[in-house]
């Protein structure tokens, strides 16, 4: 039986392996270079998730099969210039072999109902170019594109030209 829980200290060996996972999927994608240099969690992870458990501005799941965990999502509040708060999907992963039986989507239940307990207005995930699944699973939880980011890789030769 799938589900999703708060994740405690005791499952930071697994949500650390699953994060290595997730990191090395990331990188595959188009834009997936920048990410992992930009937004993907520091290492040490060990350390990076064990702030985040003891946050209450953060919150880390862990989607279990049978008790056993097999995928984990986290995200933080983010306060925005109007006072408003807008919660962030920092992470959020399924073992391959785990997928299409509905333990992302618990653990995609958890972090939605975090964040209204939180009192945010909206959430925000980020899915690169060419991560389809990973785009269609977010839009059939309502979130849709409010922004493109587009991105040029620039090489010294290219000094003189705009």
């Amino acid at each position: 039986m799938e589900s999703a829980r708060p994740a405690t200290t005791a499952d930071l060996d697994a949500v650390v392996g699953l994060a290595r996972s997730a990191q090395a999927e990331q990188r595959l994608h188009k834009g997936g270079d920048v990410w992992a240099r930009r937004e993907a969690r520091p290492e040490p992870l060990d350390a990076a998730f064990t702030a985040v458990i003891a946050d209450p501005a953060q919150h880390l799941v862990v989607g279990t099969i049978d008790a056993v965990p097999v995928a984990y999502g986290s995200a933080h509040a983010e306060r925005l210039r109007d006072g408003g708060l807008l919660a962030i999907v920092d992470d959020l992963y399924t073992d391959p072999g785990a997928r299409a039986v509905g333990v992302g989507e618990a653990v995609m239940d958890e972090l939605l109902r975090w964040a209204r307990r939180q009192g945010c207005e909206g959430i925000d995930a980020l899915a690169l170019p060419g991560a389809r699944e990973t785009k269609n699973f977010f839009e059939r939880f309502g979130l849709t594109a409010r922004a493109i980011v587009v991105h040029r890789r620039l090489t010294p030769d290219e000094e003189d030209q705009p």
